[in-house]
Order: C-alpha cells, then sequence, then structure tokens
C-alpha cells in the first residue's frame, strides 16, 4: 500500500471511503495520533482518487451524492480484514489445518514427516548430533523440513490460538505491505525460529508461534517506522513477557507443559531483522 495524503482528523470519510470500494479502488483510511491517512494498493489512481477527495471536500452536494450512494459504515476508516485481502495468511492456517487432521495433532507417524529431522533416524540427544543430523537431512534434498515443523500441532487449542494470532496480524502485513513482503517475513521468521528451536532441543516440536511471534516483532519495530498496523500496543508487552515465563519452570508446574520458547524468541529476532533491513513500503507522500 502507497501512503497517499494526510488529512485532518476530525473529517468523517466514511461516505468516501465506501464509494472508493465501490468504484473497485484498493485502499485503506487509516488514523494516527493527529491525523488521518489515505493509503492506495496502486499509486497510479492518486491523481484520479485525489481529485475525487477535493470534491468530495469542498462541495456539499458532490458529499451528499457519494454518501447516499455508499451506505456501508466504515469503522473509523479502519480496513477490516477479509480472506480476499489475505489469501496467502488463510493458506497458511488451512495447510495447518490439514496437517493437524492427517498427524491426528501430532499423535502419529507422519508426523515424521513434517519435523526438522526425522528423529526416528538420527541422533539428536546431543548438540553433535543434531548438527549431524541435520547435515544429513539436507544434503538427503529434505530441504521442506526447515518450515514444515510450523505446521504441526500437538492440541487444538495449539492450532486455534497460533490461526487466530497469525490471521489477526499477518493479515495487515499481506494487505498493508504486499504478498511478496509478507513471503519474506514468514520464511525468515521460520527458518529463525525452528533452526534455533531445533539446535537447542531437537526435532520434537512444531506449531506457527514461532512465525506469529515474528511477525509481531516486525510489526511493531516497523509501525515505528510508519504507522500502519492495527494492534494493542499491550500484546507486545504480553507477548515478551510470556515468553519469558516460558523459559522458567512455571509452565510445567501449572500443567501447560514445556513451550517451544527457543522458536518464540527466534521468530521474535527474524521478525526484527526484517523491520530493520527492510523499509516500510509506499514512502510516497502527498500533501
Amino acid at each position: 500500500m502507497h501512503r497517499i495524503k494526510e488529512l485532518a482528523p476530525e473529517l468523517d470519510l466514511a461516505g468516501f471511503s465506501t464509494w472508493l470500494g465501490q468504484q473497485g479502488v484498493q485502499h485503506r483510511i487509516t488514523r494516527e495520533p493527529d491525523r488521518q491517512v489515505l493509503w492506495l494498493a496502486h499509486p497510479e489512481q492518486a491523481e484520479p482518487v485525489l481529485a475525487a477527495l477535493e470534491q468530495y471536500m469542498g462541495d456539499d452536494d458532490v458529499r451528499d451524492r457519494v454518501n447516499r450512494a455508499g451506505r456501508a459504515p466504515v469503522r473509523g476508516g479502519r480496513w477490516q480484514p477479509s480472506p480476499r485481502h489475505a489469501p496467502l495468511v488463510l493458506a497458511m492456517i488451512a495447510i495447518a489445518g490439514v496437517v493437524a487432521w492427517l498427524t491426528g495433532l501430532g499423535e502419529n507417524l507422519v508426523s515424521a514427516l513434517f519435523m526438522y529431522v526425522d528423529p526416528r533416524f538420527h541422533d539428536w540427544q546431543t548438540f553433535q548430533g543434531r548438527l549431524a543430523g541435520l547435515t544429513e537431512t539436507l544434503a538427503s534434498g529434505q530441504v521442506w523440513r526447515l518450515i514444515t515443523p510450523d505446521f504441526l500441532h500437538f492440541s487444538v487449542m495449539h492450532i486455534l490460538f497460533n490461526a487466530v494470532m497469525l490471521w489477526f496480524l499477518g493479515s495487515q502485513v499481506e494487505w498493508m505491505d504486499g504478498k511478496g513482503r509478507f513471503v519474506t517475513l514468514f520464511l525468515v521468521t521460520s527458518l529463525a525460529s525452528n533452526t534455533l528451536q531445533y539446535l537447542v532441543s531437537g526435532p520434537l516440536f512444531g506449531g506457527l508461534s514461532g512465525v506469529v511471534y515474528g511477525v509481531l516483532g516486525y510489526c511493531w519495530l516497523s509501525q515505528q517506522r510508519q504507522p500502519r498496523f492495527q494492534f494493542p500496543p499491550a500484546l507486545v508487552t504480553f507477548a515478551l513477557v510470556w515468553m519469558i515465563i516460558g523459559f522458567t519452570p512455571l509452565p510445567e508446574v501449572l500443567g501447560i507443559g514445556r513451550m517451544a520458547n527457543e522458536a518464540h524468541l527466534g521468530g521474535f529476532l527474524g521478525g526484527l531483522l526484517v523491520a530493520m533491513l527492510v523499509p516500510p513500503p509506499g514512502q510516497r507522500r502527498t500533501v
């Protein structure tokens, strides 16, 4: 998405936003502390859209006609994700659901096909053994194992929580920053989280939570450079506190079990890395 124009925060642009949607213009209107921002998916549409916006703001008759043409409300100008806006995120969640069914939530031998290395054929009890197992696995061409642990889940609540969080944050990244950016973010955070977890504890882990932590880290840091994502700031604090708690015996004492904290940490650091190295998209601004 491309940043096109900043507007006064008190302007009611709900009708104009609805009208743009009816014209097939992919856009978003976000709120920042002291302004509203109009974003367009295709910057070549900026000139006619800005001309229409000028008419909308300067002519009461035009504004009335536009508002009558589009009655669907836009809550404070906030864009609400839908499956057509984030098909890649939806596909990832669907794949995780299929894998959960095929593996019986990690209970049958099919699970070994998705693990970082096949625990039946490699010594993973020592760090040296894990390195050797990884080398042999990659040499045999089983490169898919670097990311397939993401789709392994071991309970219904496990997959539901990860799916909800990935949709909430990942759909915004895919829509606002584009599919290419989301794929890059997914690959980096997946590789970082799975590799760190495997090297520390071996192949008996799985889940999308490492990617979720990576997407959260990316959204938080990239948001500092260019506000565009919508999530409560307390979510970052909660996630980091939960990750720290996961490194203590408390989850096992509470009966939750041992969490894949190295995956959480690796994913979060991977997301921060992408945010630092890749500038926010759509720096164009018209005021």
